[in-house]
């Protein structure tokens, strides 16, 4: 029997229920959706997901893409399955009507590639990158550009990548050496000749599609040194001739990496003019290019998030289920040998991981979808404040939602394959391979430690404090709603005292930033995120909560009332369990211990 992987009426909850998504059918841009569309675009999701990707998700680990004649070989059901997707319009999802899209709310659209990522996230990164990738022309390429690629891209005939990191430089973008010089005579204006070699670049170079456009950052000759210095360029793996036919552009592959998971997805490091001209162009202004790629990388990294919520909710249902067929052992005090065994949920510490998984999972799709909700809120609010406060409020939770789902997923993936015991360890059930997959989302799009980096250096003081506020303001009356309901009254308090301490950590953070060396400063920056995740994952578990406990009064059947039943239960494991280790985090940040900080080398 084939496990859903995902839960649907979770999904339904968290978009009608509690980000109220058909609101959003009053705006202009939405006005010809309804609940019923987005239903529809939701059971697609899941038939494609289920037919296309789930089948080959283990194929795609066992036989990875390797080069044969000098061309990259992947499996037959990708190319199948990549189809499928981009002929339902899932690549063109957010776009305008006239442009191919189905110009849904990024809100849906990021629901409906949940059931992709949970089936297979190997096979869907090939579409997620073609999006970003048109979504930057979109946005930054000129008219002529998104004449010649933005078509091609949303109906998956080219797909995309996005290619920054070089062997030498890592996550340190400053630091990259590619370089652009201008193409001359016989090219157009803004063209160049890419010369420089890239590395982990997913989805590089495959058979899959026509062409591959790749995003790349580089140097114009000439530009001034550091993150100031670079530009954005795309360049194609074919470009046309003066006849209009494809062409080789000097974009050679240097090699394919061999990974420990996600590895249906090649990983490549590519070399640029090393053996031919390679022609690239420019992408927005010189030397703007690391501003046009943040959309691509913001992107991804709210897609890395969605990945680490996903692979965490599939490990959780084949766990679940696993618990209420498997039969073993009996119950405490039982002492009559001839009674049958129970099945292993009958096991108290077997229910105690499943609800960590539970409150886990379901706390990170709900944070992964709150994120689409602001992209919503950023373009089509009615007023403008609104949109500046969504914008600043998804600037603070953006490197929380790439690094807290995959962290956190990697336990509850554990606490999955201890669920199934010897048999979690095994390849004859997928949580061994949820397990090496998700191992990979701490690391890509930026560290989880530059995620930690990047929000206490950067996102909780930019705009003068303006998104820290923002999300202070709406975790206050979350608190202020729960309060009023006699049920969760208490967590209300408890979650009023938890913002008060995040406030007060940050604030001593801050001013200890001011007048410390920026090192020591932001030494314990890690610690300060996983202080801020477990409190943003409190505030999305205390609004499921709100919105469960005043359906539940009105549950129609005895499995609506047990899903309701089943948050309350999730949220107080959250407010019992987790939040209450923010109070060792801050105690922790607050004595600004330097331990790690004064390691020294030889130390070690």
């Amino acid at each position: 029997m084939s496990i859903s992987r995902l839960n649907p009426r979770d999904l339904e909850f968290q978009l009608y229920e509690v980000l109220d998504v058909e609101t959003l059918t009053a705006r202009a841009r939405y006005a010809d959706h309804s609940r019923e569309t987005f239903d529809a675009v939701l059971a697609t999701a899941r038939a494609l997901a289920e037919s296309h990707f789930q089948p080959h998700h283990r194929e795609s680990d066992e036989h990875e893409p390797f080069v044969h004649d000098g061309r990259v070989v992947t499996p037959d059901a990708a190319h199948a399955a990549l189809r499928a997707m981009a002929e339902a319009g899932f690549i063109a999802a957010t776009h305008d009507e006239a442009s191919g899209g189905m110009q849904l709310p990024r809100v849906v659209a990021s629901a409906a590639l949940l059931w992709f990522d949970a089936a297979n996230v190997a096979t869907a990164s090939y579409a997620l990158l073609t999006t970003g990738v048109a979504n930057l022309v979109a946005t930054f390429g000129t008219p002529d550009q998104r004449a010649r690629y933005l078509d091609l891209l949303l109906t998956g005939r080219y797909f995309g990548t996005m290619a920054l990191t070089e062997p030498d430089a890592g996550s340190s973008l400053a630091d990259l050496r590619t370089r652009a010089v201008p193409a001359g005579d016989g090219h157009p204006p803004g063209t160049y000749l890419i010369s420089g070699t890239k590395m982990w670049i997913s989805g590089g170079e495959h058979e899959m599609s026509e062409n591959i456009v790749h995003m790349v950052l580089a140097r114009i000759e000439g530009a001034p040194p550091g993150v100031r210095g670079i530009s954005l360029m795309l360049v194609p793996r074919y470009r046309r001739d003066d006849g209009g036919a494809l062409v080789p552009n000097g974009v050679r592959l240097g090699g394919l990496i061999h990974k420990m998971g996600w590895r249906g997805t090649t990983s490549t490091i590519l070399n640029f003019g090393e053996q031919e001209p390679c022609v690239g162009e420019l992408v927005g202004e010189p030397h703007r290019g690391l501003a046009c790629m943040f959309q691509m990388m913001n992107e991804a990294r709210i897609g890395v998030g969605r990945a680490g919520a996903a692979m965490a909710a599939a490990a959780y249902q084949h766990a679940l289920d696993y618990a209420r067929t498997r039969r073993q052992g009996r119950l405490a005090g039982e002492k009559d040998p001839s009674r049958p065994p129970v099945t292993i949920i009958e096991h108290p510490d077997v229910r105690r991981m499943l609800l960590a998984q539970k409150a886990t999972s379901e706390g990170a799709l709900a944070l992964v979808l709150q994120c689409a909700r602001l992209v919503d809120e950023e373009r089509t609010a009615p007023d403008e404040p609104s949109r500046r406060d969504a914008s600043a409020l998804l600037e603070v939770l953006t490197p929380i939602a790439k690094a807290w789902p995959g962290e956190a997923g990697q336990e509850s993936i554990s606490l999955a394959m201890q669920t199934l015991g010897g048999y979690g360890f095994a390849r004859e059930y997928p949580i061994e391979q949820f397990y090496r997959d998700n191992r990979l989302n701490p690391i890509h799009e930026g560290t989880n430690g530059v995620q930690a980096l990047d929000l206490l250096g950067r996102k909780v003081r930019q705009d003068d404090g303006a998104g820290f506020r923002a999300l202070v303001a709406r975790m206050r009356l979350a608190a202020g709603d729960a309060g009023q309901l006699e049920p969760l009254a208490a967590l209300g308090d408890q979650f009023g005292q938890a913002i008060t301490r995040l406030e007060r950590v940050t604030q001593t953070l801050l001013l200890s930033s001011a007048t410390t060396d920026p090192s020591r400063a932001l030494a314990n920056a890690s610690a300060y995120l996983d202080l801020v995740s477990r409190t943003v994952i409190g505030w999305l578990w205390l609004r499921q909560a709100t919105v469960a406990s005043r359906a539940l009064s009105s549950a129609r059947s005895a499995p609506e009332d047990a899903f309701y039943r089943g948050k309350l239960q999730a949220a107080r494991y959250w407010f019992g369990w987790e939040l209450p280790r923010t109070e060792q985090l801050a105690t922790l940040l607050e004595r600004g211990d330097t331990t790690p900080f004064d390691m020294q080398d030889a130390w070690f």
